[in-house]
Parts: structure tokens; sequence; C-alpha cells
């Protein structure tokens, strides 16, 4: 096994760990991220908002998108009841 095959396994497995972080504390990521955006949007004086709302977006989605399934921060669609 070579340098770079051991550095990608190390990789993939970091990425793997981080993707179930995100599965099992989105709640508490998502809430981070909005009190973040908060803070930031208070102290530049709103003068930011449109780009700390698209930044917020691009982190969740990347977050989102460790684990190749988009369902951790609300994108995917809410789940269909059943009719009676």
């Amino acid at each position: 096994m070579g340098l770079m095959d051991k550095i990608t396994g190390a990789a993939g497995q970091h990425k793997d760990k981080a993707a179930d972080a995100v599965d099992q504390h989105a709640d508490k990521i998502d809430g981070g991220l909005d009190r973040t955006g908060e803070f930031v949007d208070d102290k530049t004086g709103g003068k930011h908002s449109e780009h700390i709302e698209t930044g917020k977006d691009k982190a969740a989605d990347a977050l989102d998108g460790l684990d190749g399934k988009d369902d951790d921060f609300g994108n995917a669609a809410a789940p269909q009841n059943p009719p009676s």
C-alpha cells in the first residue's frame, strides 16, 4: 500500500465519521449555524445579511452532502402521509 492509498483511506474514514456526526447532531449544528449567522449579522450591522444567509446555506449543504444524502437540514422533502 502506497502513501497516497493510506492518505485516501484516512480521509475516507474521517469523512465517514464527520457524516455520522452530522446525521446524529444535525439539529444542534443547524442551531449553531443560525446563531453564528445572527452574531455575524449583528456585528456587521446587517450590511451583509444576504451573504451571511448564503454562507449558512452553503455550509449546511456541504455538511449535509457528506453522506451523499440531502436529509439532515430540511433539504429533503417532508415525508408524505398515506391517504386515509
